[in-house]
């Protein structure tokens, strides 16, 4: 069994560089020297990124190692997905006799790959659009008609500093003037006192009526209390398996909180996910919305009434083709669906995880405009 945790990986890394090895070195046959030269790139990649991720987002926190990790396993990412989609190209060239036909997939593959990576690093660096989506809650009352709510989630500041980035995304959702801000967690990458300078600025995010936050799986591979209690210190009500009543106009609505599943197994007191505490002493007759870090949480919710969950986690797959791995674990990549009486809207996230890309899954600050019919 333990032997397993060694082979997969092993294999796994073997047909992430392997694929594209064949595809731009080896079938196109460039020569001795091309060869042994592309040969040695590709290795030096298959020990780099490894050697990068482990450093970087290990127990050393690296940041340097982790932006060439993270970079590197982009690059590997979008290689290995369009080498294997070349295989089209190379069939449609079968009146062409190699090494030309394999030459010209090659360069194809290599020309499609760098225009993906430029496009995908301009889309995660800059501030998201504002997407805006109306909510129909039938038991809305009519003094909350047209509550506007402003999501972000899944900011993961991180080994690159993005401090002039979250002061921009604060000023965008400042601009939208939302009665409530909530972040649906995965907050940061790393410790408090490493990350805070970046995350700071989220203490100027203004709410008519209220600025609730609550953990994603990240803040558990660091320190998710000592994250809880910085948001807390800027001004944020953190939803730690707990909710709050909001009123107006004679109307009111409850937004509760409950912590990632990863929470659980994270050995900190009273944390992970507790939707009976959340939903304690909740009125039945007053709408619910629900933050919950990942869309598979919509499971527990729709079997307690709540009539609108808020999710990310997903990122939209953050880098095609990998949202085909997502969907085998979540029910929705992104956007607003209905399970039972819930309905639920997942946002693909503000940031992005490791790789500064996002291919065909771009980034959002959503506006949800709660309507009561």
């Amino acid at each position: 069994m333990r032997g397993q945790f060694v082979v997969v990986p092993v294999l796994a890394m073997l047909l992430l560089f392997g694929v594209p090895w064949w595809t731009l070195v080896l079938a196109p046959d460039w020569g001795t020297a091309g060869t042994i030269a592309g040969t040695a790139l590709i290795v030096a990649g298959l020990l780099a990124m490894p050697a990068g991720m482990a450093f970087g987002h290990g127990k050393r926190q690296r940041d340097g190692a982790a932006r060439v990790g993270d970079s590197l396993l982009a690059v590997i990412w979008v290689l290995f997905s369009w080498s294997i989609l070349s295989l089209v190209l190379r069939v449609a060239l079968l009146g062409v006799d190699d090494p030309l036909r394999s030459r010209i997939v090659a360069g194809a593959t290599l020309l499609v790959a760098a225009g993906l990576l430029v496009h995908g690093n301009r889309v995660a660096m800059r501030v998201p659009p504002v997407k805006a989506v109306d909510v129909v809650i039938p038991r809305l009352g009519p003094g909350l008609d047209g509550l506007r709510v402003a999501v972000l989630t899944d900011t993961h500041y991180g080994a690159i500093d993005r401090t002039k980035w979250s002061e921009q995304v604060v000023a965008a959702v400042n601009a939208l003037e939302a009665d409530v801000v909530c972040h649906a967690g995965d907050l940061a990458d790393g410790a408090v006192a490493k990350r805070r300078k970046q995350v700071d600025p989220l203490g100027g995010v203004q709410a008519g009526l209220g600025r609730f936050y609550i953990t994603g799986n990240h803040e558990y591979f660091g320190e998710a209390q000592a994250w809880l209690d910085h948001m807390e210190s800027l001004g944020w009500d953190t939803l730690h398996n707990r909710s709050t009543l909001l009123e107006r106009d004679g109307d009111r609505i409850v937004f509760a909180g409950i912590d990632d599943p990863t929470g659980a197994a994270s050995g900190l007191p009273g944390h992970g996910p507790d939707l009976a505490a959340a939903l304690d002493g909740v009125p039945s007759d007053v709408p619910v919305v629900l933050l919950a870090h990942q869309p598979k949480q919509v499971r527990q919710a729709r079997e307690t009434g709540v009539d609108l969950q808020i999710s990310g986690h997903t990122h939209g797959g953050q880098i095609w083709p990998f949202h085909l791995l997502v969907r085998l674990d979540q029910p929705t990549l992104s956007g607003l669906t209905r399970h039972g009486p819930t309905q639920l809207y997942n946002s693909r996230g503000t940031g992005f995880w490791g790789p500064p890309f996002r291919i065909f899954a771009p980034s959002e600050i959503t506006l949800l405009t709660l309507r009561s019919s």
